[in-house]
C-alpha cells in the first residue's frame, strides 16, 4: 500500500507534529494531575477513541464536510472548548475533594466516566480535524488502492504515536503530582493546577484562528 520511503517519512512527520505539546497533551497532563497515573491514561484512551472516530470520518469523506463549514466547524470548536472550560472549573470547584482522594488510599474512579470526558475532548478536537485533512492526504496514492483505507491506515498510525508520546507525558505528570502528593498542602493547589490547565486550555481554543485546509 505504501512504499518504504512514504512511510517513513510521514512517521517522521507525524512524530514531529504530535510530540509538540498541543490540546490534548495539556488534556491528559491536567488530567494526570488531577487524578493520578490511572486517570492520565484512562483519558488517553478516550481520547485516542475519539481521534479514531475523526480518522474514520476523514476516511469517508465527512470530515472534508464539516472542514468546508465555517459554521459547522466553529461549532465543533466552541464545544470542544466548552466542555474543557467546564471540565476545568469542575476541578476547581471540588479541589478539596481531589486532595481528600489522593490523600487516602487510592480508590478506583468511575472508569467510564473518565473515558467518556476524554472522547468527548479527542473527538471534538479542531486541530486534530485540521491535522488530519491537511496532512493525511499529502501521503495518499491514488494508483494504491482505496483512498478512504489509506487515509484509514496513516490516522491510525498518527494515533497510535500519540497514544504512546501522552503516556510519557502522563508518566511524567503523574510523578510530579506523587512529588506534590507529600505536603497535603500542596494538594489543593495540585488539583487547581489542573483545573487550570484545562480552562487556559478550552480558552485557546476558543481563540483559535487556524482554519483547516480546503481543496
Amino acid at each position: 500500500m505504501f512504499s518504504a520511503e512514504t512511510l517513513a517519512t510521514f512517521v517522521v512527520a507525524a512524530f514531529i507534529m504530535v510530540a509538540i505539546p498541543g490540546p490534548t497533551v495539556l488534556f491528559t497532563i491536567g488530567r494526570a494531575m488531577a487524578l493520578g497515573r490511572m486517570g492520565g491514561f484512562l483519558s488517553i484512551l478516550g481520547t485516542a477513541v475519539g481521534s479514531i472516530v475523526l480518522v474514520v470520518a476523514v476516511a469517508l469523506g465527512v470530515g472534508t464536510v464539516i472542514a468546508q463549514s465555517v459554521v459547522l466547524f466553529t461549532i465543533v470548536k466552541v464545544l470542544g472548548a466548552g466542555y474543557l472550560i467546564f471540565l476545568g472549573i469542575q476541578a476547581i470547584r471540588h479541589r478539596k475533594d481531589a486532595a481528600r482522594a489522593i490523600a487516602a488510599p487510592p480508590v478506583r474512579r468511575s472508569g467510564p466516566r473518565l473515558l467518556i470526558e476524554g472522547f468527548v475532548v479527542g473527538v471534538t478536537n479542531p486541530k486534530s480535524i485540521a491535522f488530519f485533512l491537511a496532512i493525511l492526504p499529502q501521503f495518499v496514492d491514488l494508483h494504491a488502492g482505496s483512498v478512504a483505507l489509506q487515509l484509514f491506515v496513516l490516522g491510525a498510525i498518527v494515533v497510535t504515536i500519540g497514544v504512546a508520546c501522552d503516556a510519557v507525558w502522563v508518566l511524567l505528570a503523574s510523578a510530579a503530582r506523587d512529588w506534590f502528593g507529600r505536603s497535603p498542602r500542596r494538594l489543593e493547589g495540585m488539583g487547581a493546577t489542573g483545573g487550570a490547565l484545562m480552562i487556559g486550555l478550552g480558552a485557546f481554543l476558543l481563540v483559535w484562528s487556524e482554519k483547516p485546509a480546503t481543496t
